[in-house]
């Protein structure tokens, strides 16, 4: 075992349960406003349930199998009892689900509903990840008194735009989703999951990419289509967006986010607008993908949420617990982003060099990219293959340019927001500007950080691409060196830019081109890193 799985392991291990006999009771119905029934289920310690603090969870994924396994039982054999709904339109609930738009109105009629029930005590916390922790930020400014705590984990308030970014549209992860909710109802859906993700990573490729859904389902997706047909500013959104109620919360929150998660960017918005506004909120980012497994939000709810459930204060802890990856430690801070790092350049060079120092002299690189050999995604924001990974084998290639400092002589460590400005040019008007900061070990192996990619229209024009890349704490240990990469596509994290300007939705023809970055004293290339000052800042 290496030091980060040890160090992860031990902070993650659930204290021994208060009993094991848990009884679940099935298929509930709770009434919403329009007459539809949404079903849920009840676990509980036998005999011992009523009263108990309640925690809630409304989900798109059904009731039992792993959401069960992994979130009810624990928590119910701990000092809860857990109620977990399907949303509407799933696994027996009434109506038809039309993904992120019903969860306000059935939310609210849900907790109106749970605080009438002979078996509810006095108090409930809302926990959840990903869909589940949305549907708490759908109702977070109109919660009923009982209500005590929310815990979302890997989410945000506004879901659904974070794949509609003006500077990038994600592909992946919203056709991933569309896929998995069409299907996971069918007949022996978890024994088919294998043949599925096959067909569904074949689909992806499909042009035009409106047609990709039928490929990959056998039918139109709604979810997906929808995600295809309008951009994060179109009005149709509006219903979707709840960030506007982040900062009316007044009950205690505890967000919990991953490095590699999509969402980590709008989930930091929100932890931001919270402290803003002066509302008791802390957070937890530790080296996890959206997907990866694992026992933080049953010990969140357990070591922040029961404790106020109960009218207790949890253990006294930093408002801010960051694993800074590289040191592979925990570190507490008293602010997102921590005070202390200041914005530091590093600049692209001639002979593919990176340094603080401006470059002496003006240059270009240039590389070809192709869309119908797309540049591949290698690790970074992805549910099946995501986190950190080996990039020997995308630096490799033709279409991936690299910058790297020289071996560094002291640690160097960032916390914070991460960004590039990159002097760029195409041979035609649209095109993408994709870079990645990465660690490169003694040994030559280049790991990734932290990417980002910004879509340009007249990229004919030399111009600088401002790229946000994701936020990130990350220490660079002596004897290492920092690398950038740009390219010009990181597929399918991100839709393919066909280079025609047509919408990528209907697009079916993909033009290659060949792009060139520029570096030097009138195009100053560079990422800009936040590097923790000589004062420093966290705890060491």
């Amino acid at each position: 075992m290496n030091l980060m799985s040890h160090i992860l392991q031990r902070k993650l291990e659930l204290p021994p349960p208060l009993t094991r006999d848990v009884v679940v009771q099935k298929d509930l119905c709770v009434p919403m406003p329009d007459g539809v029934e949404l079903l849920a289920n009840r676990w509980a310690p036998r005999g011992g349930g009523e009263g108990l603090p309640t925690a809630l969870l409304r989900s798109p994924y059904g009731r039992a199998g792993i959401l069960g396994a992994a979130m009810a039982r624990p928590l119910a054999e701990r000092g809860f009892q857990v109620l977990i709904q399907s949303v509407r339109g799933g696994f027996g609930s009434g109506g038809t689900m039309d993904p992120m738009r019903q969860e306000r109105e059935d939310g609210m009629a849900t907790l109106e509903w749970v605080v009438k029930q002979p078996w509810f005590g006095d108090s409930m916390v809302l926990v959840g990840t990903s869909y589940l922790g949305f549907v708490q930020w759908a109702v977070a400014d109109q919660l009923p008194p009982q209500v005590k705590a929310m815990i979302p984990h890997v989410t945000e308030s506004a879901l659904t735009l974070e794949f509609l970014r003006e500077d990038g549209m994600s592909l992946e992860l919203p056709f991933e989703w569309g896929v998995l909710t069409a299907v996971q109802e069918r007949p022996w859906a978890m024994l088919r999951n294998r043949s599925q993700a096959k067909k569904t990573a074949r689909a992806i490729h499909t042009l035009p990419l409106n047609r990709a859904d039928v490929a990959a389902i056998g039918h139109s997706s709604k979810y997906i289509q929808d995600i295809l047909a309008y951009d994060a500013k179109h009005e149709y959104w509006a219903d979707v967006d709840h960030s506007h109620r982040v900062a009316g919360v007044k009950v205690p929150v505890s967000s919990i986010g991953g490095w590699y998660d999509i969402f980590l960017p709008g989930q930091l918005r929100d932890f931001q607008a919270l402290q803003e506004a002066g509302r008791p909120a802390r957070l937890t980012v530790g080296p996890w993908t959206h997907s990866e497994f694992n026992n933080v939000p049953v010990l969140e709810a357990l070591e922040f949420g029961l404790p106020h459930a109960r009218g207790e204060q949890p253990q006294e802890r930093a408002e801010v617990r960051l694993f800074v990856m590289g040191e592979d430690a925990w570190r507490d801070f008293d602010s997102w982003p921590p005070k202390g790092y200041e914005p530091r350049p590093f600049h692209l060079q001639p002979d593919r060099a990176l340094s603080t120092e401006p470059a002496a002299e003006s240059a270009a690189d240039t590389y070809r990219y192709d869309p119908a050999h797309p540049t591949p995604a290698a690790g970074g924001i992805s549910i099946s293959n995501g986190g950190r990974v080996d990039n020997t084998a995308l630096e490799a290639r033709a279409d991936v340019l690299t910058y790297t400092t020289a071996v560094l002589d002291e640690d160097v460590e960032i916390v914070g927001e991460v960004s590039a400005d990159i002097w760029f040019r195409s041979a035609l008007a649209n095109a993408d500007v994709f870079v990645r900061l990465c660690d490169v070990g003694p040994d030559g192996r280049s790991h990734n950080i932290c990417d980002g990619l910004t879509s340009l229209s007249g990229a004919d024009e030399l111009s600088c691409a401002a790229v946000r890349l994701w936020p990130t704490a990350y220490r660079f240990k002596r004897g290492h060196r920092i690398r950038v990469q740009v390219s010009s596509g990181s597929f399918p994290r991100y839709a393919r830019n066909p280079g025609t300007g047509e919408p990528r939705a209907t697009a079916t023809t993909l033009l290659a081109a060949d792009q060139a970055v520029y570096y030097g004293p009138e195009h100053p290339s560079a990422v800009i890193l936040p590097v923790r000052s000589t004062a420093g800042s966290g705890n060491p």
